[in-house]
C-alpha cells in the first residue's frame, strides 16, 4: 500500500491537471480582421522595401570577353607565370552618393556541391593543427607528401583576380580611388571560424607545408604589409570559403575609404577598372563581372525581400476575401431556413393558445 502511494504524482496544480485553461474562440469577424490586417502590413512592408531597392545604384561590367585575350593566356597551364592584365573604361553619369561597395560577380560556377562544400579543414583554418587535411580530399597533400595550406577544393579555386578603380580628374590626370580590404566579412567568421596559428613568425607557423597548386603565393603572404589581414584572417580569403547557395553570386571585394575626392562618394565622370586577370572562368563556360553599388537601411538591390512581403500580403488577401465570401454564403442560406422556424414555431404557439 505504501509503495503505491509513493508512485502517486504529487498533489499540485500542474500535476494534477487542476490549473485554468481557455479555450480560444474566433469569431468571423475576428479572423478576418487577422487576415486583413496581415495582408495589409505585408503589403505595405513590401512596397517599402521594393521602393528602398529601387533606389539603390548599381553598375556592373562583365569583362569576360573585354579580357578575351587574357583569358585565351590563362588557358594554357604553362603561362601560370605570366601576368595579363586589361583596363575598361566606363563612365558614371550620375554620382553614386553614400558608401559604395564592389564586388566580384561569377556566373556558372557551383559552389553547393557536395564534395566541394565538404572540402575543407576546420581544425586547420582555426590554427589548431594546420597539417590536419584529411577531410580535404582531392587537395590534401603535394606529390611529396607535403600538406597544403589551406587544403580542399574551396581553397584551391580562391578567386584571384585583382581589380583597381581609377578616377579620370580630367583628361591628362588619373588617380587610383581609394578601397579598403578589410572589414568585409561577418563577425563570427572573422573572430570564430578562422584564426592563424599562434606564433611569433606567421612563416614559422605554416613550416613544413606547401600552398594549394592554384595559388600564386603561400597563405602568409597574402597580405604582408598588414599582419591582421593576412594568413587566415586574410578578408578575401574569408569571404571566399564562404560558399555560395546559388551558381551565379556575387562577393564583396573591396568597400570606398570616404577620403580626398571621394568624401561623399563616388563623384560623376570617367573611370577605368584595371584587372590583373588570374581567374579562369571559359573552361567550364561561366562569365565574371565586377559591380559597384550603394545601400540602403533595407540592404542592396534584390528584390527578393520585398517581393517575398508583397506576395504574402496578396495572398492573404485573397484568402480573406474569399474566406468573408464564403461565410456571407453560409449566412444567406441560414436566414431563410431560421425563418421558417420561427415562422413554425409562431403557429405552434397559435395553435396552442387556440386549444
Amino acid at each position: 500500500m505504501e509503495c503505491h502511494l509513493c508512485r502517486l504524482p504529487d498533489n499540485t496544480a500542474l500535476k494534477q491537471q487542476k490549473l485554468p485553461t481557455h479555450r480560444l474562440h474566433f469569431s468571423a469577424k475576428k479572423i478576418l480582421f487577422i487576415f486583413f490586417a496581415t495582408g495589409i502590413f505585408c503589403l505595405c512592408m513590401g512596397i517599402i522595401l521594393l521602393l528602398s531597392a529601387k533606389s539603390t545604384q548599381e553598375i556592373e561590367i562583365n569583362y569576360t570577353k573585354i579580357c578575351a585575350n587574357c583569358a585565351k593566356v590563362r588557358e594554357n597551364a604553362f603561362n601560370f607565370d605570366k601576368e595579363c592584365t586589361c583596363s575598361i573604361p566606363f563612365s558614371l553619369t550620375k554620382k553614386m552618393k553614400g558608401n559604395v561597395y564592389m564586388y566580384y560577380k561569377l556566373y556558372g560556377f557551383y559552389q553547393n556541391l557536395y564534395r566541394y562544400v565538404r572540402s575543407r579543414s576546420n581544425r586547420q583554418l582555426v590554427g589548431k593543427d594546420v597539417k590536419a587535411v584529411n577531410s580535404c580530399a582531392p587537395f590534401k597533400m603535394f606529390h611529396n607528401e607535403t600538406p597544403i595550406v589551406p587544403c580542399g577544393a574551396i581553397a584551391n579555386s580562391i578567386f584571384n583576380d585583382t581589380i583597381i578603380l581609377s578616377y579620370n580628374v580630367n583628361s591628362s590626370l588619373q588617380i587610383p580611388v581609394p578601397m579598403l580590404k578589410t572589414g568585409l566579412t561577418w563577425w563570427t567568421d572573422a573572430y570564430v571560424k578562422f584564426q592563424n596559428p599562434k606564433a611569433d613568425n606567421l612563416a614559422n607557423a605554416f613550416e613544413g607545408t606547401t600552398k594549394p597548386p592554384y595559388w600564386q603565393k603561400p597563405i602568409y603572404e597574402l597580405d604582408k604589409e598588414d599582419p591582421g589581414n593576412n594568413g587566415f584572417l586574410n578578408d578575401d580569403f574569408i569571404v571566399w570559403m564562404r560558399t555560395a547557395a546559388f551558381p551565379t553570386f556575387k562577393k564583396l571585394y573591396r568597400h570606398l575609404n570616404r577620403t580626398q575626392h571621394f568624401t561623399a562618394g563616388l563623384p560623376a565622370g570617367n573611370y577605368s577598372f584595371n584587372i590583373t586577370y588570374n581567374f579562369p572562368v571559359t573552361r567550364f563556360y561561366g562569365k565574371k563581372s565586377v559591380v559597384l553599388c550603394t545601400t540602403t537601411w533595407s540592404g542592396g538591390s534584390s528584390l527578393y525581400i520585398g517581393l517575398a512581403y508583397t506576395v504574402t500580403g496578396a495572398i492573404t488577401w485573397l484568402a480573406a476575401f474569399s474566406m468573408m465570401a464564403i461565410h456571407m454564403g453560409l449566412k444567406n442560406k441560414k436566414m431563410p431556413i431560421i425563418h421558417q422556424s420561427n415562422e413554425a414555431l409562431k403557429e405552434k404557439a397559435e395553435n396552442r393558445n387556440g386549444q
